[in-house]
């Protein structure tokens, strides 16, 4: 499914909105030529029939790649651009830089991170009231710094790594901007007037860059692919959390299966060993009897073998413990008689 299925733009609507209207014939860059129609008092006119062409691409791709997770930039610094990238930007829930572009932004956003820390730090600050405490200068002061901050970095505020696209009005201008991706190998979508090189970047838009009509309508569109490919990014994360529960679910009865047949099988294993431990006691039964009834006549033999050595030991003993009686007799009355 490609976006040009999707969002329709005719040549009339680029035409109504001036995306048609080059800059003067002296300021052009001969490799604009495949996409230059005519020239005319002067400028050169765009062939909308090349910008219908080449839009689709880019919001095809963009589409697939904001589908696959990615987070766009909004690059546009110019006054009249400025309002229109930043509401398209907030609407779809990208990232912005509409004032001016700081050198090294991308290529060296570790310390663009710190400054980031700093106005995420600054608002949060003044947002519970914690530079009530400082002086009035050092409030002043340190609110002027959230002011500078914020009007370079609000944008990408919560941008905590580098975008997977940028979108560019006007090339020339943001050279620095598109310099940067291209050396971190970041793909570019922008506006390409008759004054840039179109072969900057990797999907140019040949549309005139200057006019806030053309811009709003391109932008528009570029906006529209985003929030389609976040839906559909949406939907690819639904449907993979729905076959995960599936799996999990026909996992779960797998293992229940599994579990119910492990006790089937322990349960025909007991049943089985139950006959085989009766049959054991009742052929043990008869051993154990018989050994009984043959022990019973040696235990009769040994207890009558030792009854006359017992009897034998009494009358040892008995004349014995007579004659200690009649002892112990005689020295009771000796003491009496003391």
């Amino acid at each position: 499914m490609t976006t040009k299925n999707k969002i329709s733009v005719s040549i009339q609507d680029l035409f109504d909105a001036g995306t048609h209207f080059g800059h003067a014939s002296r300021r052009w860059n001969p490799k604009m030529t495949k996409y230059i129609f005519t020239k005319r008092n002067g400028s050169h006119i765009i062939d909308l029939s090349k910008t219908i062409e080449k839009l689709e691409d880019a919001l095809s791709f963009m589409e697939e790649t904001i589908a696959k997770g990615g987070k766009c930039l909004f690059v546009g610094t110019k006054k009249h651009a400025q309002s229109i990238i930043r509401s398209n930007a907030e609407r779809s829930g990208s990232y912005y830089i509409n004032q001016r572009w700081l050198g090294g932004l991308m290529t060296n956003f570790k310390t663009i991170e710190k400054r980031l820390d700093r106005l995420v730090e600054l608002e949060e600050s003044f947002a519970k009231g914690e530079v009530i405490s400082q002086t009035k200068r050092e409030s002043q002061k340190l609110d002027a710094e959230r002011g500078r901050l914020n009007k370079f970095f609000s944008g990408i505020k919560e941008m905590n790594e580098l975008p997977t696209v940028l979108f560019v009005v006007d090339i020339h201008r943001e050279q620095i901007a598109v310099a940067e991706a291209k050396k971190l190998g970041i793909p570019v979508v922008g506006m390409v007037d008759t004054n840039s090189n179109p072969d900057e970047i990797d999907y140019p838009i040949p549309a005139n860059d200057d006019g806030l009509r053309s811009i709003q309508i391109i932008t528009d569109l570029v906006t529209e692919s985003i929030i389609s490919g976040q839906e559909i990014n949406r939907k690819r994360q639904e449907d993979l959390l729905a076959e995960e529960a599936e799996l999990e679910k026909i996992e779960q009865e797998a293992r229940n299966k599994a579990q119910a047949a492990a006790s089937r099988r322990q349960s025909k294993k007991e049943e089985a060993a139950a006959p085989k431990a009766e049959a054991k006691e009742e052929a043990e039964a008869p051993k154990a009897e018989a050994k009984e009834e043959a022990e019973a006549p040696k235990a009769e033999a040994k207890e009558e073998a030792e009854a006359p050595k017992a009897e034998a030991k009494d009358e040892v003993e008995a004349p014995k413990a007579e004659a200690k009686d009649a002892t112990d007799t005689e020295n009771d009355v000796s003491e009496e008689k003391k």
